[in-house]
């Protein structure tokens, strides 16, 4: 036996632990339990125990001396959030090394659709408020996709679509989650210090050193990196939130640091790409806590009665980030492409057509998890347009998902009608006429 097998742990439970943890892997899992937690939290924030929801959101807890002394939902949102920023991390590297990103040719079109994507919402929403300047502020929060949710309606929706169209989807997920971290790390950063600024930056690279000599050791037991990898994150998570920039950018900078392998063409040595190991086991802590949870105490959002909603429909920052995520992010996508297209040499993927990415379009407008980050940075603490942000988030993701599913259920439909003729054709069984004539592709 070679010494790079890992034995099944045998501990009691485990077979149980390992079920879960597999469920949790699952994209559209991720993606309902993302639903369900948001759900849950309008519900109790809106019901007769609204105060035991309030108190258990501002609990704080924590040691002030180091800044640390934080709400349970500033722990949700700076903490638990960087796991999922630690994620995204992770696969960004992976796609930037040996994936979708490493070559211009591939990576331009998902590219600049999330540039454009990003760009037209913002301008759709300052369009909607710019009478109102105090407003400016949360011009970002129609900008971003939610990822975990985007590709979970995919994953329910498009059993049939092409592959290029998933990759399409997941590239520009993550570029726009790139975009978002700087966006965040730039605007939404008022005073730095630099000498805690400074540290995290020390941490960071022995975090990275360590990973890599130990790459091997990291990947043969699961428990190494709770023990010696998880504390140093820590640690630079602490000082990077004590330096005023946004501490969920420490997941992202530690991710950066962790070893990739060159090519996921080649074989590749144990531990070698210890990210994509460090995203499979961790993946379920992410979907099944760390989201969740942060959107259980962003999400709770008081109406109010019939009243608050109807202050909520009419503020201007509802009807900009409901335009600007249901209509900026599929016209941005699509004009962004489209522009590309008619002013270089670069052509679509064949397989892919321009209703397919109308329906990615419109599924890029689920904003939710960094959405709501953004929603609570936009505006101070206390303000009414904070809520009523987060309930045009909710709002126009419900209806991005909706509009999207249409689209994609129907193409979805089309390209299995054609699997089908093509299976009947390679059997060599009679084949009805409309499929006699050459394969013109998904029309």
């Amino acid at each position: 036996m070679s010494n790079d097998t890992v034995r099944a742990p045998s501990w009691p439970g485990y077979a149980e632990v390992h079920r879960v943890t597999t469920l949790l892997r699952r994209e559209s899992v991720g993606g309902m339990l993302l639903v369900v937690a948001a759900i849950a939290a309008i519900v109790w924030a809106n019901s007769p125990a609204s105060d035991a929801y309030v108190a258990l959101r501002d609990f704080r807890f924590g040691y002030e001396p180091w800044h640390l002394e934080l709400s349970v939902g500033a722990w949700a949102a700076d903490g638990l959030l960087a796991v999922f920023f630690f994620m995204v991390g992770l696969e960004l590297k992976r796609e930037i090394v040996s994936g979708s990103l490493r070559r211009l040719n591939t990576a331009i079109v998902p590219v600049t659709a999330a540039f454009a994507g990003v760009a037209v919402p913002a301008l759709v929403y300052v369009a909607v408020v710019h009478t109102q300047p105090s407003l400016l502020a949360g011009w970002a929060i129609p900008t971003a996709t939610d990822i975990a949710f985007a590709v979970a309606v995919l994953a329910l929706v498009g059993s049939h679509l092409p592959g290029p169209l998933r990759i399409f989807l997941l590239t520009l997920a993550v570029v726009d989650d790139l975009i978002a971290i700087a966006i965040i790390a730039i605007f939404y950063t008022s005073d730095i210090d630099l000498l805690p600024l400074g540290v995290f930056a020390v941490i960071v690279v022995v975090y990275g050193a360590v990973a890599h000599r130990g790459r091997a050791w990291f990947a043969r037991n699961g428990w190494a990196a709770w023990v010696v990898l998880l504390p140093i994150g820590f640690v630079a998570w602490a000082f990077l939130h004590a330096s005023g920039v946004h501490a969920t950018i420490a997941g992202v900078a530690l991710a950066f640091t962790i070893p990739v392998a060159p090519s996921r063409r080649q074989p590749v040595h144990r531990g070698m790409d210890l990210a994509e190991q460090f995203e499979h086991r961790y993946r379920p802590l992410s979907a099944g806590i760390a989201v969740p949870l942060f959107a259980f105490f962003a999400a709770g959002v008081p109406v109010e009665g019939g009243e608050g909603l109807l202050r909520a429909v009419a503020d201007p920052v509802t009807i900009g980030v409901v335009a600007g995520l249901v209509l900026g992010k599929p016209i941005g996508i699509l004009l962004g492409v489209r522009l590309l297209t008619l002013l270089t040499k670069v052509r679509l993927d064949p397989a892919l057509k321009w209703i397919d990415l109308a329906g990615v379009g419109l599924l890029a407008g689920i904003g939710f998890t960094v959405s709501l980050l953004i929603a609570e940075l936009s505006f101070p603490a206390g303000s009414p347009h904070t809520d009523d942000a987060k309930i045009a988030i909710m709002v126009a993701s419900l209806l991005a998902s909706v509009l999207a599913s249409c689209v994609l259920l129907v193409r979805n439909r089309r390209y299995k009608q054609l699997a089908l003729a093509e299976n009947v054709d390679a059997d060599g069984d009679d084949v009805p006429d409309v499929y006699q004539q050459p394969h013109p592709g998904a029309r």
